[in-house]
Protein backbone atom coordinates (compact mmCIF):
# COMPACT_ATOMS: atom_id res chain seq x y z
CA UNK A 1 0.00 0.00 0.00
CA UNK A 2 3.10 2.42 0.03
CA UNK A 3 2.33 4.06 -2.95
CA UNK A 4 4.38 7.17 -3.72
CA UNK A 5 2.82 10.25 -4.72
CA UNK A 6 6.46 12.59 -3.67
CA UNK A 7 5.71 15.43 -6.87
CA UNK A 8 2.28 16.18 -5.61
CA UNK A 9 4.06 16.28 -1.82
CA UNK A 10 6.19 18.79 -2.58
CA UNK A 11 4.29 20.80 -4.58
CA UNK A 12 1.41 21.16 -1.98
CA UNK A 13 4.32 22.12 0.56
CA UNK A 14 6.16 24.64 -1.18
CA UNK A 15 4.11 26.86 -3.33
CA UNK A 16 0.91 25.64 -3.93
CA UNK A 17 0.06 24.85 0.02
CA UNK A 18 1.72 28.70 0.37
CA UNK A 19 -0.93 30.37 -2.26
CA UNK A 20 -3.78 28.29 -0.98
CA UNK A 21 -2.97 29.96 3.05
CA UNK A 22 -2.56 33.41 1.56
CA UNK A 23 -5.56 33.10 -0.77
CA UNK A 24 -7.74 30.79 2.04
CA UNK A 25 -10.79 33.53 2.69
CA UNK A 26 -11.41 33.37 -1.33
CA UNK A 27 -10.95 30.07 -2.53
CA UNK A 28 -13.59 29.04 0.54
CA UNK A 29 -16.17 31.56 -0.49
CA UNK A 30 -15.54 30.66 -4.14
CA UNK A 31 -16.18 26.54 -3.51
CA UNK A 32 -17.63 26.36 -0.36
CA UNK A 33 -21.47 26.07 -1.82
CA UNK A 34 -19.92 23.09 -4.01
CA UNK A 35 -18.51 21.33 -0.83
CA UNK A 36 -21.60 21.57 0.89
CA UNK A 37 -24.38 20.23 -1.42
CA UNK A 38 -21.78 17.40 -1.78
CA UNK A 39 -22.08 16.93 2.37
CA UNK A 40 -25.62 17.27 1.38
CA UNK A 41 -25.59 14.21 -0.86
CA UNK A 42 -24.08 12.07 1.54
CA UNK A 43 -26.20 12.82 4.65
CA UNK A 44 -23.63 13.87 6.85
CA UNK A 45 -25.65 13.16 10.59
CA UNK A 46 -24.88 13.38 14.41
CA UNK A 47 -22.67 10.54 15.53
CA UNK A 48 -20.74 9.52 12.58
CA UNK A 49 -16.89 9.26 11.74
CA UNK A 50 -15.82 11.18 8.78
CA UNK A 51 -13.00 11.17 6.85
CA UNK A 52 -11.72 14.31 5.06
CA UNK A 53 -9.36 14.20 2.08
CA UNK A 54 -7.60 16.41 0.88
CA UNK A 55 -9.00 19.00 4.15
CA UNK A 56 -6.38 21.67 2.88
CA UNK A 57 -7.32 24.43 5.50
CA UNK A 58 -9.88 22.75 7.60
CA UNK A 59 -13.22 24.77 6.00
CA UNK A 60 -14.35 21.48 5.18
CA UNK A 61 -13.31 19.52 8.37
CA UNK A 62 -14.91 22.03 10.21
CA UNK A 63 -18.10 22.34 8.49
CA UNK A 64 -18.10 18.48 8.90
CA UNK A 65 -17.38 18.51 12.47
CA UNK A 66 -20.57 21.04 13.11
CA UNK A 67 -22.80 18.12 11.13
CA UNK A 68 -21.55 15.28 13.13
CA UNK A 69 -22.16 16.51 16.51
CA UNK A 70 -22.54 15.67 19.05
CA UNK A 71 -20.80 12.66 19.25
CA UNK A 72 -19.69 12.21 15.76
CA UNK A 73 -16.01 13.09 14.52
CA UNK A 74 -13.63 13.71 11.90
CA UNK A 75 -10.38 13.01 10.68
CA UNK A 76 -9.05 15.58 8.00
CA UNK A 77 -6.07 14.06 6.04
CA UNK A 78 -3.89 16.13 3.76
CA UNK A 79 -0.31 16.29 2.09
CA UNK A 80 0.62 19.96 2.75
CA UNK A 81 2.02 21.29 6.15
CA UNK A 82 1.25 24.86 5.61
CA UNK A 83 -2.88 24.34 5.10
CA UNK A 84 -2.75 21.68 8.03
CA UNK A 85 -1.17 24.70 9.97
CA UNK A 86 -3.99 26.95 9.13
CA UNK A 87 -6.76 24.03 9.39
CA UNK A 88 -5.63 23.51 13.03
CA UNK A 89 -5.36 27.48 13.86
CA UNK A 90 -8.98 27.95 12.76
CA UNK A 91 -10.71 25.12 14.61
CA UNK A 92 -8.90 25.92 17.68
CA UNK A 93 -9.96 29.45 17.30
CA UNK A 94 -13.20 28.17 16.67
CA UNK A 95 -14.10 26.11 19.39
CA UNK A 96 -14.01 23.07 17.16
CA UNK A 97 -12.76 20.06 19.28
CA UNK A 98 -14.49 16.89 17.66
CA UNK A 99 -11.41 16.85 14.74
CA UNK A 100 -8.24 15.36 14.24
CA UNK A 101 -5.99 16.77 11.38
CA UNK A 102 -2.97 14.61 10.22
CA UNK A 103 -0.27 15.04 7.74
CA UNK A 104 0.06 12.48 5.30
CA UNK A 105 -0.39 11.14 1.71
CA UNK A 106 -4.29 9.83 1.59
CA UNK A 107 -3.48 6.75 -0.85
CA UNK A 108 -1.40 5.30 0.98
CA UNK A 109 -1.51 6.79 4.87
CA UNK A 110 -3.39 3.47 6.71
CA UNK A 111 -6.39 4.29 8.67
CA UNK A 112 -8.35 2.34 11.42
CA UNK A 113 -10.34 -0.22 9.50
CA UNK A 114 -13.55 -0.42 9.20
CA UNK A 115 -13.62 2.85 11.11
CA UNK A 116 -15.97 5.63 8.73
CA UNK A 117 -19.78 5.91 7.99
CA UNK A 118 -18.53 8.56 5.15
CA UNK A 119 -15.52 8.95 3.18
CA UNK A 120 -15.68 12.68 1.79
CA UNK A 121 -13.56 15.53 -0.37
CA UNK A 122 -13.84 19.22 -1.93
CA UNK A 123 -11.41 18.73 -4.97
CA UNK A 124 -9.19 16.96 -3.35
CA UNK A 125 -9.27 13.12 -5.06
CA UNK A 126 -8.09 14.26 -8.36
CA UNK A 127 -3.73 14.50 -7.46
CA UNK A 128 -3.46 10.85 -6.71
CA UNK A 129 -0.42 9.03 -8.47
CA UNK A 130 -2.47 6.05 -8.35
CA UNK A 131 -6.07 6.36 -8.04
CA UNK A 132 -7.33 3.26 -7.98
CA UNK A 133 -5.06 2.57 -4.77
CA UNK A 134 -6.40 5.58 -2.40
CA UNK A 135 -9.93 4.15 -3.19
CA UNK A 136 -9.18 0.83 -2.00
CA UNK A 137 -7.35 2.36 0.81
CA UNK A 138 -10.28 4.26 1.62
CA UNK A 139 -12.96 1.55 1.36
CA UNK A 140 -10.74 -0.67 3.85
CA UNK A 141 -11.39 2.00 6.59
CA UNK A 142 -14.76 2.33 5.54
CA UNK A 143 -17.54 0.69 7.42
CA UNK A 144 -19.80 -1.66 5.24
CA UNK A 145 -22.33 0.24 3.72
CA UNK A 146 -20.66 3.59 4.38
CA UNK A 147 -21.12 6.55 1.72
CA UNK A 148 -18.46 8.23 -0.31
CA UNK A 149 -19.12 11.87 -1.60
CA UNK A 150 -16.88 13.95 -3.83
CA UNK A 151 -16.52 17.25 -5.64
CA UNK A 152 -14.23 17.28 -8.44
CA UNK A 153 -14.04 19.83 -11.68
CA UNK A 154 -15.32 18.99 -15.12
CA UNK A 155 -13.51 19.71 -18.02
CA UNK A 156 -12.35 23.08 -18.55
CA UNK A 157 -14.12 24.04 -21.38
CA UNK A 158 -17.58 23.48 -18.92
CA UNK A 159 -15.26 25.78 -16.35
CA UNK A 160 -15.05 29.41 -17.81
CA UNK A 161 -13.73 30.83 -14.66
CA UNK A 162 -10.67 28.63 -15.25
CA UNK A 163 -10.57 28.29 -18.70
CA UNK A 164 -11.02 32.17 -19.76
CA UNK A 165 -7.99 33.48 -18.18
CA UNK A 166 -6.12 30.38 -19.13
CA UNK A 167 -6.87 31.45 -22.84
CA UNK A 168 -5.76 35.31 -22.09
CA UNK A 169 -2.41 34.10 -20.90
CA UNK A 170 -1.90 31.47 -23.81
CA UNK A 171 -1.46 34.79 -25.91
CA UNK A 172 1.64 35.16 -24.76
CA UNK A 173 2.53 31.73 -24.22
CA UNK A 174 2.81 30.12 -27.22
CA UNK A 175 5.37 27.60 -26.70
CA UNK A 176 3.88 26.26 -23.29
CA UNK A 177 2.93 22.54 -23.12
CA UNK A 178 -0.85 22.43 -22.19
CA UNK A 179 -1.32 20.07 -19.08
CA UNK A 180 -2.06 16.42 -19.64
CA UNK A 181 -5.60 15.95 -18.43
CA UNK A 182 -4.97 12.39 -17.58
CA UNK A 183 -2.08 13.20 -15.23
CA UNK A 184 -2.62 14.23 -11.45
CA UNK A 185 -4.22 18.01 -11.40
CA UNK A 186 -7.52 19.42 -11.05
CA UNK A 187 -9.35 17.82 -14.18
CA UNK A 188 -8.17 14.26 -14.06
CA UNK A 189 -11.95 12.82 -12.98
CA UNK A 190 -13.19 15.19 -15.44
CA UNK A 191 -14.33 12.12 -17.76
CA UNK A 192 -17.34 10.41 -15.42
CA UNK A 193 -15.74 6.93 -17.60
CA UNK A 194 -12.45 6.82 -16.11
CA UNK A 195 -13.94 7.63 -12.81
CA UNK A 196 -16.20 4.86 -12.80
CA UNK A 197 -13.58 2.70 -13.87
CA UNK A 198 -11.32 4.02 -10.87
CA UNK A 199 -14.30 3.71 -8.77
CA UNK A 200 -15.44 -0.06 -9.55
CA UNK A 201 -11.84 -1.17 -9.33
CA UNK A 202 -11.73 -0.07 -6.21
CA UNK A 203 -14.19 -1.94 -5.22
CA UNK A 204 -17.22 0.44 -4.24
CA UNK A 205 -20.82 -0.06 -5.34
CA UNK A 206 -23.86 2.45 -6.74
CA UNK A 207 -21.64 4.74 -7.99
CA UNK A 208 -23.58 8.19 -9.39
CA UNK A 209 -22.71 11.41 -10.54
CA UNK A 210 -24.66 14.86 -10.42
CA UNK A 211 -23.87 17.64 -12.62
CA UNK A 212 -23.81 20.43 -10.67
CA UNK A 213 -23.49 24.00 -13.05
CA UNK A 214 -23.03 27.43 -10.66
CA UNK A 215 -22.43 30.51 -11.15
CA UNK A 216 -19.51 31.07 -8.79
CA UNK A 217 -18.40 34.39 -7.40
CA UNK A 218 -15.12 34.52 -8.23
CA UNK A 219 -12.24 35.55 -6.19
CA UNK A 220 -15.26 36.51 -3.22
CA UNK A 221 -16.76 39.57 -4.38
CA UNK A 222 -13.15 41.45 -4.64
CA UNK A 223 -12.95 43.99 -7.23
CA UNK A 224 -11.29 42.69 -10.56
CA UNK A 225 -7.67 43.87 -10.27
CA UNK A 226 -8.29 41.49 -7.30
CA UNK A 227 -9.58 38.67 -8.88
CA UNK A 228 -7.32 38.69 -11.96
CA UNK A 229 -3.84 38.71 -9.67
CA UNK A 230 -5.67 35.81 -7.98
CA UNK A 231 -6.22 34.01 -11.17
CA UNK A 232 -2.54 34.53 -11.83
CA UNK A 233 -1.89 33.11 -8.76
CA UNK A 234 -3.97 30.05 -8.95
CA UNK A 235 -5.20 26.49 -11.13
CA UNK A 236 -4.04 25.84 -14.83
CA UNK A 237 -2.94 30.21 -15.67
CA UNK A 238 -1.02 30.06 -12.46
CA UNK A 239 0.82 26.98 -13.48
CA UNK A 240 1.81 28.15 -17.17
CA UNK A 241 3.16 31.41 -15.14
CA UNK A 242 5.42 29.53 -12.65
CA UNK A 243 8.58 31.41 -13.03
CA UNK A 244 7.58 34.15 -15.36
CA UNK A 245 9.05 36.92 -15.44
CA UNK A 246 7.60 40.30 -14.37
CA UNK A 247 6.74 41.73 -17.98
CA UNK A 248 5.47 38.57 -19.13
CA UNK A 249 3.31 39.03 -16.31
CA UNK A 250 2.60 42.43 -16.68
CA UNK A 251 1.05 41.53 -20.57
CA UNK A 252 -0.38 38.09 -19.34
CA UNK A 253 -2.52 40.10 -16.42
CA UNK A 254 -3.76 43.33 -19.10
CA UNK A 255 -5.12 40.37 -21.40
CA UNK A 256 -6.76 38.51 -17.86
CA UNK A 257 -8.18 42.04 -17.29
CA UNK A 258 -10.01 42.32 -20.31
CA UNK A 259 -11.12 38.72 -21.04
CA UNK A 260 -12.96 38.97 -17.61
CA UNK A 261 -13.86 42.83 -17.58
CA UNK A 262 -17.50 41.65 -19.77
CA UNK A 263 -18.18 38.99 -16.06
CA UNK A 264 -17.88 42.39 -13.54
CA UNK A 265 -21.00 42.52 -11.67
CA UNK A 266 -21.88 45.19 -9.50
CA UNK A 267 -20.67 43.08 -6.15
CA UNK A 268 -17.88 40.85 -7.89
CA UNK A 269 -17.14 39.00 -10.67
CA UNK A 270 -19.62 35.92 -11.96
CA UNK A 271 -18.74 32.82 -14.26
CA UNK A 272 -19.36 29.27 -14.72
CA UNK A 273 -18.16 26.78 -12.76
CA UNK A 274 -18.96 23.18 -13.41
CA UNK A 275 -18.27 20.33 -11.13
CA UNK A 276 -19.25 16.22 -10.59
CA UNK A 277 -21.15 15.60 -7.49
CA UNK A 278 -19.96 12.16 -6.96
CA UNK A 279 -21.42 9.23 -5.07
CA UNK A 280 -20.85 5.46 -4.04
CA UNK A 281 -21.16 3.17 -0.96
CA UNK A 282 -18.88 0.30 0.17
CA UNK A 283 -20.12 -3.11 0.01
CA UNK A 284 -21.94 -4.45 2.83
Amino acid sequence: MDVVNTEQEQYWNTEAGEKWVRYQRLLDAQIGPLGREAMDLARVSAGEKVLDVGCGCGDTTIELARRVSPGGHVLGIDLSTPMLERAKSRAESEGVENVTFVRGDAQSYRFPPKKFDVVYSRFGVMFFSDPVAAFRNFLEASRPGARLAFVCWQAVTENPWMAIPFMAALQHLPQVELPNPDAPGPFAFADPDKVRRILTAAGYENIEFHTARRELVVGAGEPLEGVVEFLLQMGPTGKVLRGADPELRRRVRESVLEALRPYQGNDGVYMTGTAWMVTAKSPR
